[in-house]
């Protein structure tokens, strides 16, 4: 069983009622609620004051873990949760089988799982060097124990004795029954079955994959720069200009000359010896996994489990491929007369918070509020906390909203869990805590931040994940929220996005920031239907890209090289012509972001396999 982490990440399905007043578990207790809370509209348009300026009161840790208001906390907290798990197996393996060895599995998981979904976040989104790298050696050390623990036979036995015994299993409850029946699974993907030396040869290859996928994933999110006077003087100001060279972070795809989008596609996605020779490394030893454990493929194996089983049979005036993005903007534009600008003024993020706000209010009796964080609680100054409070439930747990942009920030919209929720054995209820993380631009001096309608619809699609982890009341961490089959991850976000896009929704809170006045309805019906325009072009990407996984995933030795593959493979499915030099989106920010994404919001637990390398989803976590 691989390692499974937190945010976009896999496993079982999730309820939405918690609590013995809302149908829930029996057991769980409603809990207190807070008299510190402020509006949440409210908080998200205006810059929080003061956090700066407490030098002399008690200083937190992230998220409230005390150990880690300082870098070096994520030794102490991988010790401790390391020795937990030790006396965690000892238990275990000393019990007879009963019910109490599935809960004993998903404290164990649990107690990994609250460090290495932490560390996963920091490493990626704190902006100071220390804490981002004290975090990676944090996951390291952790899914080396994770790796382990996944071929312990003494360890699968206990819970092997539990399955082979019908009397036992009988008497399981459907969702207990569900999560024994989920952590044997990820036993066997794991190699349990194989001798003790191929055993340790998975381990080996698993904590490989482990180091060459985060050496890939921190490749994608670099820019590139290239010489001043290798581009035409005039297309400097479109980019950021350091001495002598030019820095290309993005596909500037909006940019009205066409040049501009030409020099940034080509420099942008200019191949990266070190990344591709990285990724070849990386198939390379996920299909080695795959045969030592018993796959014809890696495909195979990263899609048992899902909804889709297996991979199945691949489906099968000139633009050019950083052309779309732009045009379909420009038709949009023209066609039905959206130009971000006429919106965006009534869509400020603070009215767009207390629009998901009402929204949740109405259909599940649950209210954002704004609490403000302990000193070192939080990594940036703009982060803001929400807690998620039922009507009769009390607090079902928090959220971080990391929204604003800032230096060496990944630039995907993204969904992490930081800690499961779970029934401890006290009855009390282990509350939920994960992280939205986007890239907002700042409020300025005469308006607070707008958002595009693109945005708008992102923040409640990402919005759509937290709830689904704020809802997903089970008594094990294993199966909860979005820790669910990988294609099932999404449907509660783009349910989310439905109603972004309803009239009878976004008539309750886009008001113009200044004026008060209410969004008209021809304008969200012009919205409404742009969104149809080039929706098969949309679909057809995802094609190419999920050809192009399958392709990587599928038999190896490859037949050629990676870069190879991808110009054929763009060329037959995508329709646009490949452009020499460049490794497509799947090389940079896109990849990147599909990346992370099947890493953290569609992963159960610390106890799971390592998925694809993208997914074919709409960009947007």
């Amino acid at each position: 069983m691989p390692w499974k982490r937190g945010a976009r990440g896999r496993g079982g399905s999730c309820g939405a009622g918690a609590g013995p007043r809302g149908g829930g578990r029996a057991g769980i207790r409603a809990r207190e609620v807070s008299t510190s809370w402020s509006p949440v509209g409210a908080a998200f348009n205006v810059k929080p004051q003061g956090r700066r300026l407490d030098l002399f009161g008690e200083r937190r840790g992230l998220f409230g873990v005390p150990e880690l208001s300082a870098p070096e906390g994520f030794r102490i907290a991988q010790e401790n949760a390391l020795r937990k798990a030790d006396l965690l197996v000892e238990r275990v393996c000393s019990l007879p089988p009963g019910p109490q060895t599935v809960l004993i599995f998903d404290e164990l998981s649990d107690s990994l799982c609250r460090v290495a979904d932490l560390a996963d976040f920091v490493k990626i989104a704190h902006p100071e060097r220390a804490f981002r790298e004290a975090a990676e050696e944090a996951c390291r050390s952790i899914g080396t124990m994770v790796e382990k623990l996944n071929t312990n036979v003494e360890l699968y036995q206990s819970l092997q004795k539990l399955l082979a015994d019908k009397k036992l299993v009988d008497s399981l409850d459907p969702e207990t029954r569900r999560v024994a029946e989920l952590f044997m699974f990820d036993f066997e993907i794991s190699g349990i079955h194989l001798d003790e030396e191929k055993r340790k040869r998975a381990v080996d290859l698993n904590v490989k994959i482990l180091d060459l996928s985060n050496t890939f994933l921190m490749g994608t999110n670099f820019p590139n720069k290239i010489e001043k006077h290798l581009l035409p003087e005039h297309i400097h100001r479109n980019f950021v200009v350091t001495g002598s060279h030019v820095i290309i972070d993005g596909l500037h795809a909006e940019a009205p000359d066409d040049l501009v989008r030409e020099a940034a596609y080509k420099i942008f996605l200019y191949p990266n010896a070190g990344q591709l020779k990285c990724l070849e490394e990386l198939l390379s030893n996920r299909d080695l996994l795959a045969k030592l454990v018993g796959y014809s493929t890696y495909s195979h194996r990263a899609l048992q489990g899902t909804i889709a089983k297996n991979p199945g049979k691949l489906v099968h005036p000139e633009l050019m491929p950083w052309d779309p993005p732009y045009y379909s903007g420009v038709i949009r534009a023209e066609r039905y007369n959206i130009e971000p600008s006429l919106y965006c003024p009534f869509f400020s993020l603070g009215a767009c918070m207390e629009g998901l706000n009402i929204l949740f209010t109405k259909l599940l009796g649950i209210t954002l509020y704004a609490e403000q964080p302990a000193k070192g609680e939080v990594w940036c100054e703009d982060v803001r906390k929400l807690a998620v409070v039922h009507e009769s439930e009390g607090l079902l747990g928090y959220i971080y909203c990391d929204f604003f942009q800032r230096a060496d920030k990944p630039h995907q919209d993204c969904h992490f869990t930081i800690r499961g929720g779970r029934l401890k054995e006290d009855g009390e209820y282990q509350l939920p805590v994960v992280v939205l993380m986007l890239n907002l631009p700042h409020s300025s001096r005469n308006s607070p931040t707008l958002l595009t309608p693109g945005m708008m619809e992102n923040l409640f699609h990402e919005m759509g994940h937290a709830m689904h982890s704020m809802l997903g009341r089970t008594r094990y961490q294993h199966v909860t929220g979005t820790r669910c089959p990988t294609d099932f991850a999404e449907v509660p976000s783009i349910l989310m996005e439905y109603f972004a896009n309803d009239y009878r929704v976004v008539t309750q809170f886009a008001r113009h920031y200044q004026t008060g006045q209410s969004l008209p309805k021809n304008m969200v019906s012009r919205l409404c239907e742009s969104k149809k325009v080039c929706a098969a072009a949309d679909m057809q990407l995802q094609v190419f890209y999920a050809t192009l996984d399958q392709i990587y995933h599928g038999k190896h030795p490859l037949r050629t090289s990676t870069t190879d593959i991808l110009r054929e493979t763009q060329e037959k499915f995508y329709g646009l012509p490949y452009v020499p030099n460049t490794v497509s989106l799947h090389g940079k920010q896109e990849y990147y972001y599909h990346l992370l994404r099947a890493r953290r919001q569609t992963t159960s637990s610390c106890f799971a396999r390592e998925p694809l390398i993208s997914l074919s989803n709409n960009p947007v976590s």
